[in-house]
């Protein structure tokens, strides 16, 4: 190691890195080459005729559209006329029972047969009931419908109907009494007396049916028991026409039928009564905030007034029609309210396209058959014209779906066609890049049909092998890190700071004298594999196994600018590593492997040195004497680990050192100041 060894620079071939990426950039597999040029060709086929079928579509749907939402119109108003029709003839026929006006307690059970029976055969009606000139009152309704009404009415689970009845004495005072029913109007209990204000003369519905001539449908109203917005169908008898029989349908139910019958699927449904107000909303969380936004719900359901209470509640509709709910937020409604204003009724339905956001809509805007129930009410229906061209969309989708059949048909074709080729180019050339890399554990044999591939891959195959054997005799780290570093070319050395580490096994000889070769293999094996894995750890590299002993350095072949201290931390965390090694050799019978340790950093010529045909990468020169002297001074103190004053003085915080004075190493004349490398005493 004493000897001086001359490097020469030889030039190495230059390459346009610039140029070669310009050409890699555009470079594609082969596969994608024939698959972007079939995939043109259809599209260039398959595009002009999609277009064609779409637009014949489309036009055809436009034209029948408006007859299409003509009868759904019509069908739906007809369906929402049934809830109503339900109603009357509900009062028509119980104004010419005599027994209904009789005034209860009479006939009681009479009355009840007869209103149950009539809210069993009717499931749109929420309630009916009957008021008289005395302000005796008999109401039945469904109990199990809606759970503010079993709330308000305090019904037991099984109920199925609750009977409220309500007798005024001679002193005018009134007593209210809850009955509840089953399903088949049997009674299964009853509530307490209570003391009531409840006057079903002072009620909307009453005082407006006992001054017309036939039945009446009154505007919404806040229902006196659960505050829900209603419509009262209502009729006086024959026998007297201060006795009032009426029917309620919740505006819910009327949303409810509205929403479960769509005309399709985004379509949206409005009523609106004889003033143009909004009263119901296809949406369920629209019908919500309108039934919820009502200021002083509970003065309404108190308030006996019909003038005040028809007119705050008109107040309130007028507002949602017009927007003032955040919750009623709807551009399709404010369009159709828009054309509503300026649409007059002229008793024939007519059909209109609007926009809404540029969304094209068709609406119908019609008004009820039955005058005589709902005068002046209309209803709309709107929907997207794109729910009337599904099923032109569908017909494009299914022509875009057998274009990307033809288009995905043609991929896989110029995929098979190339892909014998392809794969197994792709597979020679991992396999290429594997061997560049030393790796031989994931390698696949590559078969093709074409022989020169087959010729391709049993070369490599040949070189494989070759390489994998040369690879067991070198440090495969080392050998990544000089082709990393560039520095694999013949001849190429430096000058460079290096930190270099030497070891030693303390009477090695003796140990090989009293085991079998194959026992001290096997206990080498171990020692190198640990020693191997410490050094890597901490960014070290193995130049050379030299018997026994290692020969390890840093800064070289990659640079480390915190050598000094990762050299010195290695060497202690190898200390602990050969310790915890020989305890468990000392466990199993096995001899223990004292290793001594020698580092210095200096100034050596370092790269691949030797013959043309044979070179060896290495570092040369008095650093890497003065760290082999070091390890051999270990005898002299009876050290483990011995340093050198340039280590000491860059090894950093974290390592202790204890000063043995100066030393003659053989070999040197000058004295060489040394130091001990012991474990921190945190780590002790």
């Amino acid at each position: 190691m004493d000897r001086q060894d001359k490097t020469t620079s030889r030039p190495v071939a230059s390459h346009d890195d610039a140029g070669e990426q310009r050409v890699l950039r555009w470079a594609k597999p082969l596969r994608v080459h024939l698959s972007v040029i079939i995939v043109l060709l259809l599209v260039a086929i398959s595009v002009p005729l999609m277009w064609l079928t779409f637009y014949e579509g489309r036009r055809s749907a436009l034209e029948s559209a408006e007859q299409q939402i003509k009868l759904l119109s019509r069908g739906t108003i007809d369906l929402y006329e049934t809830v109503f029709q339900d109603g009357h003839n509900l009062i028509t026929t119980g104004a010419v029972l005599p027994s209904l006006a009789t005034e209860p307690p009479a006939d009681l059970d009479i009355k009840r047969e007869f209103l149950v029976r009539a809210l069993r055969g009717s499931s749109h009606l929420d309630a009916v009931y009957i008021g008289y000139p005395s302000g005796a009152f008999f109401h039945i309704l469904r109990a199990d419908s809606s759970k503010r009404w079993r709330d308000a009415v305090s019904a037991p689970a099984a109920a199925t109907y609750g009977m409220r009845v309500v007798l005024r004495a001679a002193d005018g005072a009134a007593l209210s009494t809850w009955h509840f029913l089953d399903a088949e109007g049997r009674l299964i209990g009853s509530g307490t007396a209570r003391e009531s204000d409840y006057d079903p003369r002072r009620r909307p519905w009453y005082r407006a049916a006992i001054r017309a001539d036939g039945p009446i449908s009154t505007a919404p109203y806040s229902s006196a028991s659960t505050s829900s917005l209603t419509l009262t169908l209502a009729a006086s008898t024959l026998a007297d026409r201060t006795v009032v029989i009426g029917a309620d349908v919740l505006l819910e139910t009327i949303s409810r039928m509205m929403e479960e019958h769509a005309v399709s699927e985004h379509s949206v449904g409005y009523v609106f009564d004889g003033d143009g107000k909004l009263i119901v909303h296809s949406d369920p969380e629209a019908m919500a905030a309108l039934l919820t936004d009502l200021p002083a719900r509970s003065a309404l359901a108190a308030n006996d007034d019909p003038v005040l209470t028809a007119g705050i509640v008109g107040e309130v509709l007028a507002r949602a029609s017009s927007g003032g709910s955040a919750a009623l937020s709807d551009p399709v409604l404010a369009a159709a309210q828009a054309m509503l204003d300026t649409t007059p009724d002229t008793g024939v339905g007519r059909s209109s396209v609007f926009e809404v956001d540029t969304v094209p809509w068709l609406a119908r805007f019609s008004s009820f058959g039955s005058a005589h129930l709902l005068d002046g009410y209309r209803i709309v229906i709107a929907a997207p014209v794109a729910d009337f061209t599904a099923a032109n969309v569908e017909l494009l989708r299914k022509t875009l779906a057998i274009a990307a059949v033809l288009v995905i048909a043609g991929i896989i074709t110029a995929i098979m066609v190339s892909r014998r080729i392809s794969r197994a180019l792709v597979a020679l050339a991992i396999d290429a890049a594997q061997i560049g890399n030393l790796d031989f554990d994931n390698w696949k044999v590559a078969n093709s049909l074409i022989s020169e591939i087959n010729m391709l891959a049993r070369a490599l195959s040949s070189a494989r092998n070759a390489i994998r054997t040369f690879a067991v005799y070198v440090p495969r780290e080392l050998v990544r890190r000089i082709v990393a570093s560039g520095q694999a070319a013949a001849g190429a050395a430096e000058r460079r700071e290096v930190t270099v580490l030497f070891t030693d096994i303390r009477d090695f000889t003796t140990i090989s004298e009293q085991h079998s070769p194959e026992e001290v293999v096997d206990l080498l094996g171990v020692y190198f594999e640990t020693m191997n894995r410490v050094v890597e750890r901490h960014g070290g590299v193995i130049v050379q196994y030299l018997g026994d002993s290692i020969y390890a350095m840093w800064n070289a072949p990659t640079e480390n600018p915190d050598h000094v201290a990762a050299g010195c931390r290695c060497v202690v965390e190898l200390k602990a590593e050969i310790d915890r090694l020989n305890a468990a050799n000392l466990a199993a019978g096995r001899p223990e492997l004292i290793t001594r340790f020698g580092i210095h950093t200096g100034i050596a010529v370092v790269g691949s040195v030797g013959a043309e045909d044979r070179r060896q990468y290495t570092a040369m020169g008095d650093t890497v004497n003065v760290a082999s002297r070091l390890e051999g001074m270990n005898k002299e103190f009876g050290t483990t680990i011995l340093a050198s004053a340039a280590v000491r003085e860059r090894a950093g915080p974290g390592i202790d050192f204890r000063p043995l004075g100066a030393a003659t190493a053989k070999g040197r004349h000058a004295q060489i100041e040394v130091f001990e490398v012991t474990a921190p005493a945190s780590a002790a």
